[in-house]
């Protein structure tokens, strides 16, 4: 039998000067563990204790929750203490010599999650919410921080019979006269497939709208990127003249334009130019371009077409390149064009929505797989499935009943069933301490 875990406490709230501050601590046995220093209350009920330790003196308002029914599935306890830096960290110092020591990032919610209190998908939804800036991305959070997806759980319950049943095949096919139908599987394979393809795209997107979608505005001197920028950020953030050569550095902002999260970088205008500063701000453009989602060179709508020389500089990232035309309200009858001045950015919406969320608007994006591992686990998945869907009869069924394992490892290991303690350590060192 493996000893219960160390109890644990940490700062539930930042170590600034406020009005409350919040300590939180979980394990085995705290109202034994906290003995010297308080009495607990009732279970569930907020009460006022008196709190002494080495001259100190505090009144705290304590929460005290028995498990198995609390947030991590241990006795958990809140002290709501005066929120004094300093205060709260002699309060710390203290519990640590009745022996509770100072969590880990993040060790609240593994302690949740080791103790089958939440799933890793919630928990993984929950650091998204803590670490969440804008209104989508929160919503984004929220809406995964439920039940595991009904797809995912109708995929495993269409598979598990499966399984065994190639399981059965390869053990006692011959004696028992068990056999794996093909065609059948292909059957139930084909739309789970086709599933999974529509869960990919809605999850590029969400990867997207959790990420913050990376866009860099360049084009020639006087495009109207600084206009644009300002436009979409809300706010007079970049100089706009009729002066070439204005933007001399790369500008960022991050905000939050018609429910989609972005992350803008207004760049100098590139040109052939001899003043150092400007040739300076132009050296800096290509890193940008680099890690940006989309890159979007801005056209005036007067101009008979792309600047050659910009056209060439941005070679090497075509893929991620859109051409928006702008000052549309010069040149109304030039095609699609926008109008940052006068908000007409209707055509710009549209090519953010088709480019990066796969033609989706944010809210359909709410409750789809959203991380990193999430998605390579769902790519091998969908990879599995084609491998499954390639077979013929001439395979044997120890092949079949191999890929049906796999498929059902990858599925335990998206859900959190299946978990390696390295995982864990990547999703947790994301958390604050007292999370």
């Amino acid at each position: 039998m493996t000893a219960a875990p160390d109890p644990i406490c940490a700062p539930a709230t930042p170590l600034f000067p406020a009005a409350v501050a919040v300590v939180r601590l979980s394990g085995q046995g705290l109202p034994g563990v906290l003995a010297p220093l308080l009495e607990l209350p009732q279970p569930r009920r907020a009460e006022l204790r008196k709190l002494r330790w080495d001259g100190f003196q505090e009144k705290a308002l304590v929460l005290f929750f028995p498990g198995p029914a609390s947030y991590t599935g241990e006795d958990v306890v809140e002290l709501q203490v005066h929120g004094n830096p300093l205060l709260v960290r002699r309060l710390l110092g203290h519990l640590g010599t009745l022996g509770v020591r100072l969590a880990e990032p993040g060790e609240f919610t593994r302690r949740a999650l080791l103790n089958g209190k939440q799933g890793l998908l919630e928990a993984e939804a929950l650091r998204d919410l803590v670490a969440a800036e804008t209104d989508t991305q929160v919503r984004l959070a929220q809406a995964r921080a439920g039940a595991q997806p009904e797809w995912l759980r109708e995929a495993r319950g269409h598979l598990a019979p499966w399984m065994a049943r190639a399981e059965a095949v390869v053990d006692y096919g011959e004696e028992e006269g068990i056999i794996l139908n093909l065609k059948d599987l292909a059957t139930w394979l084909e739309p789970l497939l086709a599933r999974f393809h529509v869960e990919q795209v809605r999850c590029g997107a969400a990867r997207h709208l959790r990420e913050g979608l990376r866009l860099a505005l360049v084009g020639r001197p006087n495009a109207g990127k600084s206009t644009l920028f300002n436009a979409l950020a809300g706010e007079d953030r970049a100089i706009v003249t009729d002066i070439p050569g204005t933007t001399r550095d790369v500008l960022e902002v991050r905000c939050e334009w018609r429910g989609l999260p972005l992350r803008l970088f207004d760049t100098a205008g590139v040109r052939e130019t001899e003043d150092p500063l400007e040739r300076l701000g132009v050296a800096r453009v290509r890193p940008v371009l680099e890690t940006a989602d989309l890159i979007l060179h801005l056209i005036p709508a007067l101009d008979e077409g792309p600047d050659g020389a910009l056209t060439l500089a941005l070679g090497p990232f075509q893929g991620k390149v859109a051409e928006v035309r702008t000052f549309g309200d010069q040149a109304p009858k030039a095609g699609p064009a926008i109008s940052a001045m006068y908000g007409d950015l209707d055509p710009l919406e549209a090519i953010l929505k088709a480019r990066l969320l796969g033609g989706l608007a944010p809210d359909a994006c709410f409750g789809a797989l959203a991380t990193d591992r999430q998605s390579a686990l769902l790519d091998d998945l969908v990879r599995q499935l084609e491998l499954l869907l390639a077979l013929t009869a001439e395979d044997p069924p120890e092949l079949v009943a191999s890929l049906l394992q796999g498929a059902w490892g990858l599925l335990a290991r998206l859900t959190g069933e299946d978990r390696a303690d390295t995982a864990l350590d990547a999703l947790f060192s994301g958390f604050c301490l007292g999370k």
